[in-house]
């Protein structure tokens, strides 16, 4: 292509002239350019590039969070007192001080000793500030402790441990291991153009960026093609010289007779939002690909895996629990549905409210609905007034950092009262309880509104009390429902399949969003073989990386089964899927990955060679253990298993998992001494697992029956699951328990008649 590179440096009369002249081939170069500019392999050409033009706006991103995101620790920019301050702590005293002009701290080390660290970057500055380590290997390590820079008067300038109940070495966010690493865990959204570059064969890496902040690029994209476009703006270049279109979706918003909120005119496809989610969203990477691609596929799971709402970062209506970034909070909402963005609230380049506070939800919601008393039925100029107080509480993250939730959900205290979700009324009316909440909500609105909720479906699956296909395959085909609830419902199908759900799961492996089909992939772990094959084998040539790759780890467990026809249509895919393991290799669990893929190839050597660098790469993280452990079981060597998880509880001693598992192993090998001994540590390491206190009390069922009856009652204690106080009733019974009828007593109306009358009969025979 040398005749397009000399052809767009020339001047534009010049081109007109050369097109009038019949040259036809100079037309083709026009539109190739046009519509794709990002073949001109735009260059990263730096922030300092952007102040000639944009003077204004690069004043307002110099004082914004994304620039000070991270940055060299010097005078100008560490806020701490490092003037041999002290911060007294159980395992010693830890120093802040300074050598010269640089930074240093003596804090405790993985070895337990206290050494000195040379701060050598700041991260982030209100409401607090953290630092960072680099070691020789190209590891760069967040230390624990935190300076609350708010003022004095507010509790602030201070040290503080961000991470109190992480101060063991075998512990995966010990300062100096995985979970508090920069490379890995921080790199991607506190600096620009990152590339990891971390080498597995040695454990080191090699990080590079173009800029340690958040700068201009890292959400418009690499600039060099807008800088050619401002030296030729008539050149038809996409977005002045850019591949993003970072505008609003809506540009006019209209009054319509019968609503008391504004309604979008059009909504265009743009990518705001989707620039704004690359690091305000809970997800994995996956590549170094861009969201936004040359070949046309604009989609976020091109370079990372969205997370769903599961109940480990959700309450089961959506609420934020874990922090959570945003991204997937705003799916859920009607705001992200009618073509809200971003930059409709949030100055884009300071990264503040584009007005007060009190006046962004009133540029559609019109003022004289919804700032009344009659509305809020609060006093006005109140907290309660405040729109955000009611539909956005703030969760507490990082001990000091208030985070809004962005799903805009109505207050609903029945729900609260019901499944433990926040109550949004008690956020200020702290003494109250959410039935106070609910008579005063039920006076105002009356009962809930003609919205099916979704939180009742989502809590009972996830208890696992009863099965919720039916009601979870209605949610996921329902256009009532966000499309990332439609996908979440989908993967709590798993565990139940049958006609409804494999009829919701064809349905969602053809939707047209990403997440949808995801949630397909993984409500189709428990269909039949030709079932999967037929369902998910479509979404081995998806467009969308994230999707084709889970598609392909679903069904390479068929491996052994399929036709020599049907292995390659699976192995690009599947490729890929490896592919993104690689790029993930200084984390252990992208090794396990690899190693199921190569266990269900029959490729033995490489999967075992595979836990083993999973094994070197994060010596703490159980999993690795255990899935070692599980491929010996499977192979029949029962032996190494057990030898696997011994030397895992040496090296991860805190994690309950492991002597869980230990005791499984020794019941395999029929050392029930063994076993009692690795699972009684397993429940008094995880007292709130009842699963673990239930395989314990079964575990103890023969030889010290008081012991298993105390032990099932815990496990009954703590999840209520009428299963458990069944295998107690059981368990009493057979042991001749004073106390079996009273157990029967208490189980009736738990479970089926017939179940009870099972029991009946047994302790009549017992008699």
């Amino acid at each position: 292509m040398p005749f397009i590179n000399n052809w767009r440096h020339k001047g534009m009369s010049n081109t007109v002239n050369k097109l009038t002249a019949g040259k036809t081939y100079w037309l083709i170069a026009l539109l190739w350019l046009g519509f794709n500019n990002t073949a001109l392999a735009a260059e990263f050409v730096g922030s300092a590039q952007c102040k000639g033009c944009h003077s204004e706006t690069y004043k307002a991103w110099q004082n914004s969070h994304h620039a000070k995101a991270m940055q060299l620790a010097n005078a100008s920019t560490v806020l701490g007192n490092f003037n041999k301050a002290t911060l007294a702590e159980k395992e010693g005293e830890n120093r802040f001080f300074k050598k010269g002009d640089d930074f240093w701290v003596n804090i405790q080390g993985p070895d337990g000793s206290f050494h000195d660290y040379k701060i050598q970057y700041t991260f982030g500055y209100t409401p607090l500030q953290q630092y960072m380590v680099q070691f020789d290997d190209g590891r760069t390590q967040l230390i624990p402790f935190a300076w609350d820079s708010r003022p004095k008067e507010q509790g602030g300038q201070r040290w503080f441990n961000l991470y109190p109940d992480y101060r063991n070495n075998h512990q995966d966010f010990f300062w100096t291991n995985t979970g508090q690493n920069w490379n890995y865990m921080c790199s991607d959204c506190h600096s620009t153009n990152v590339k990891k570059n971390f080498d597995a064969a040695s454990n080191t890496y090699n990080t590079s960026y173009s800029e340690i902040n958040v700068g201009c690029e890292a959400c418009h994209g690499a600039a060099s093609g807008h800088l050619q476009w401002n030296k030729q703006p008539l050149l038809p270049y996409r977005q002045k010289g850019f591949a993003r279109n970072l505008e609003k979706p809506v540009k006019q918003w209209a009054k319509q007779d019968g609503f008391n909120t504004l309604k979008p005119e059009h909504i265009s496809s743009t990518d705001q939002t989707l620039v704004c989610a690359q690091c305000h969203s809970r997800r994995t990477q996956i590549s170094d690909n861009s969201t936004i691609d040359a070949a046309g596929i604009t989609d976020f799971g091109q370079r990372y895996q969205q997370t769903l709402i599961t109940n480990e970062n959700y309450y089961p209506d959506g609420q934020i629990y874990n922090e959570v970034f945003v991204y997937g909070s705003f799916l859920q909402s009607k705001m992200h549905k009618n073509g809200v963005s971003c930059t409709n609230c949030h100055e884009p380049h300071s990264a503040k409210l584009t007005m007060p506070i009190e006046s962004v939800c009133l540029q559609c919601h019109q003022a004289d609905t919804y700032a009344q008393t009659s509305h809020h039925h609060h006093k006005a100029d109140s907290n309660g007034a405040q729109c955000v107080n009611c539909h956005m509480p703030q969760t507490t993250y990082m001990q000091l950092d208030d985070r809004r939730d962005h799903s805009w959900h109505k207050p609903n205290p029945a729900m609260a009262e019901k499944f433990e979700t926040p109550d949004t009324c008690l956020s200020c009316h702290e003494d109250e309880n959410s039935l106070w909440s609910l008579s005063h909500t039920q006076q105002w609105f009356g009962k809930a509104g003609d919205e099916e909720p979704f939180a009742p479906v989502f809590a009972v699956a996830d208890g696992g009390y009863q099965d919720m296909s039916a009601q979870l395959s209605k949610i996921s085909q329902s256009n009532n429902y966000a499309d990332i609830i439609r996908a979440s419902a989908l993967t709590r199908m798993a565990a139940t399949p049958n006609p409804n759900t494999l009829i919701a799961i064809a349905r969602a492996a053809k939707h047209k969003d990403s997440n949808v089909r995801r949630g397909a992939i993984t409500a189709a772990a428990n269909i039949s073989a030709p079932e999967k094959w037929r369902v998910l084998s479509p979404l081995l040539s998806d467009a969308v990386l994230a999707v084709r790759a889970e598609a392909a780890f679903a069904l390479v467990p068929l491996w052994g089964n399929l036709s020599a026809a049907q292995q390659r249509k699976l192995s690009p895919a599947l490729n890929d899927y490896m592919n993104i393991q690689s790029f993930n290799a200084d984390r252990a669990f992208a090794h396990i990955n690899q190693a199921s893929v190569y266990g269900y190839k029959g490729e033995f050597e490489k999967a075992e060679a595979a836990y083993t660098q999973a094994i070197r790469i994060e010596p703490y993280f159980a999993g690795s253990y255990i899935n070692m452990a599980d491929f010996y079981r499977a192979s029949g060597n029962n032996e190494k298993a057990i030898s696997v998880l011994q030397a895992g509880l040496k090296a991860s001693p805190l994690e309950a998992t492991i002597p869980y598992s230990l005791g499984l192993a020794f019941i395999r090998a029929n050392n029930i001494t063994q076993a009692q001994k690795a699972l009684k540590q397993a429940a008094s390491m995880s007292e709130n697992n009842a699963q673990y206190f239930y395989v314990y009390a079964l575990s103890l069922a023969k030889d010290k029956p008081q012991k298993a009856e105390q032990a099932m009652s815990q496990a009954y204690n703590i999840s209520k699951d009428p299963r458990q106080l069944y295998a107690l009733c059981e368990m009493k019974i057979n042991h001749g328990s004073a106390s079996a009828k009273q157990c029967l007593q208490e189980i009736e109306g738990l479970i089926p008649a017939e179940a009870l009358a099972t029991l009946q009969q047994l302790l009549t025979i017992k008699k």
